[in-house]
């Protein structure tokens, strides 16, 4: 039997992790790994064209498919590129294995060497050395591990030389699924439920409020019947976004992506329940979004003190489901109901505002379109199981309320460190993990151009999505704080360019789109194409989102 090496055995443990898919940009330090791992394994290898972009991929796959992401770059260089990746997976508690080179141990002078470790541990991310070869499967399991149970970034670094020595031993490895704890539900303490039923009894207008953790433990279902009983509204935070379209009292998202119907109501309510949520900064809006409410918070890691903030008069430490179900069964063992601020009024607000989230009159610019009605129309065209991918910024607030009726599941917002730039990406590796067209992205023209050559990685590795481009030539976020505060904003306008030439250029296809009632046709033309497509949206840069309008121009 032929004597292994090192990266190798490396890429035979990847594969027995379970790895399918791996986005990288090769270098000297990574890349006979990485090909042992494609050629020996058949694991799929997306090759981007920036090393933050090959993270981003791994992380939008991560997210979207609830899978450990797996990425790879070379030292030094290659390594310092990624920061702001790690940095967004480790605010999001991502799952992700970035394979790194090291510079060789034994040389005596490497021209990329760099101090690897500090800048992982700056940005949340564990780093894992291995630097003996007896190490070398330990360091595998362990990283994956980590990964799973604690839903982290973890780098493994292996140098360049000892990757290509021979190993000494058989291959015998146990994946680390082999030692991952059995999945548990943990269970609410009976004392703690009775006294929040206590709150809801004596509560006239209760609001539950779901997040990321209510999704992820099926929670949704419990919750309106729970909100049923007790007469309470549904909302959600940004990443429970989806959890509660179909009920017609869904008042949508608590914070600063509330519409006003939701404003008014959290603004009368008297309790809120926040279930499966961190009720952060932003949910919460600094405090200001339920100023009269007392709070009860169920969640797995529920915080006393978060972003500032005082988060709950009441915690449960509990997964959300059992939280759900155990407080509806002790309201029915008190048989107790109410209907709350649930009103036929109500109601029909809540429908009204839905059809037109944001209805304020704007004299659109000759060869322009309206933000708002153009991703209404692209909500009614586009399939609601497609995933969304939106990246950050002024183009997320119009996204994020004008597309509903979508499970919490086909959504990817990159929000988290507020990064530009990194949606393009992301929606790569999401829709590496459809392989059916159905994922469709979402951005704004600044964000879009900074990562802009991956449209040759979707050209060349025969990616199928759309691509729908907010064109206000413009930083949008920055050129409304400019505007709002009268200072010139030639500095963060650029001009529309031709983003649709662009893609074409690339070899894809690219549509100009500068008037309504265009994307059923567009629609139809991407579906018979079987490539990827851009639809350059010419966006009226003079219409801000009600977000904005707030926020920047105090508008009430």
């Amino acid at each position: 039997m032929a004597e292994l090496r090192a990266y190798e055995v490396l890429a035979q443990a990847f594969a027995a992790e379970g790895v399918d898919v791996h986005f990288s940009l090769l270098g000297d330090a990574n890349m006979y790994w990485a090909t042992a791992l494609t050629t020996r394994h058949g694991v799929r290898s997306i090759h981007a064209r920036h090393e933050h972009s090959a993270v981003m991929m791994a992380i939008g796959y991560a997210r979207a498919w609830n899978r450990v992401g797996v990425a790879s770059v070379t030292c030094g260089p290659g390594f310092t590129q990624i920061a702001t990746a790690l940095t967004v997976a480790a605010r999001g508690n991502v799952p992700l294995v970035v394979f790194v080179g090291e510079t060789p141990l034994q040389a005596a002078y490497a021209t990329q060497y760099f101090d690897q470790p500090p800048l992982a541990a700056a940005t949340g991310a564990r780093y894992i050395q291995v630097h003996h070869i007896d190490r070398l499967l330990d360091g595998v399991r362990e990283a994956f591990h980590c990964a799973r149970l604690e839903s982290r970034p973890v780098v493994l670094g292996v140098p360049a030389d000892l990757q290509k020595q021979k190993f000494p031993h058989m291959v015998d490895y146990v994946p680390s699924l082999d030692y991952m704890p059995t999945p548990q539900r943990l269970s609410p303490n009976a004392e703690l439920v009775k006294r929040a039923a206590d709150m809801i009894a004596a509560a006239e207008r209760p609001i539950i409020l779901a997040g990321r953790g209510a999704v992820r433990s099926g929670a949704g279902p419990a919750l309106r019947a729970l909100a049923g009983r007790s007469g309470a509204l549904l909302a959600t935070s940004l990443f429970g976004k989806g959890l509660f379209d179909e009920d017609p009292f869904s008042i949508g998202i608590s914070g600063t992506f509330a519409g006003p119907v939701s404003r008014e109501q959290f603004a009368e309510s008297d309790l809120v329940i926040g279930v499966g949520a961190s009720l952060s900064h932003f949910t919460a809006e600094a405090g200001y979004m339920y100023p009269g409410a007392q709070v009860i918070q169920m969640d797995t890691n529920p915080r006393g003190l978060w972003q500032g903030l005082r988060v709950a008069d009441l915690y449960i430490q509990s997964d959300a489901l059992l939280a759900a179900e155990a407080l509806d069964a002790e309201l029915a063992a008190r048989s107790y109901s109410s209907t709350g601020a649930r009103t036929p009024e109500l109601r029909q607000a809540i429908a009204d505002e839905a059809r037109l989230p944001d209805a304020k009159h704007f004299d659109v610019q000759p060869g322009l379109i309206d933000p708002r009605a153009a991703l209404l129309e692209i909500d009614r065209v586009v399939p609601k199981d497609w995933n969304i991918v939106v990246g950050t910024g002024h183009v997320f607030t119009f996204v994020v309320t004008h597309l509903r009726d979508r499970a919490p599941e086909r959504w990817t917002v990159m929000s988290d460190f507020g990064v530009i730039g990194s949606a393009l990406p992301a929606a790569i590796g999401v829709a590496a993990g459809r392989s059916d067209g159905k994922t469709l992205l979402l951005d704004g023209d600044g964000s879009f151009l900074m990562h802009a050559s991956e449209l040759e990685t979707i050209r060349r590795q025969g990616i199928d999505m759309v691509i729908g481009i907010l064109n206000d030539g413009a930083y949008g976020t920055e050129v409304h704080r400019f505007r709002a505060e009268g200072l010139p904003e030639g500095e963060v306008v650029h001009g529309r360019g031709d983003l649709a030439a662009v893609a074409r250029g690339f070899g894809l296809g690219g549509e100009k789109v500068t008037r309504l009632g265009e994307f059923g046709r567009l629609m139809r033309d991407h579906q018979a194409s079987g490539t990827a497509t851009l639809w350059d949206l010419h966006i009226d840069d003079r219409i801000p989102s009600a977000q904005y309008r707030r926020i920047h121009y105090a508008e009430m």
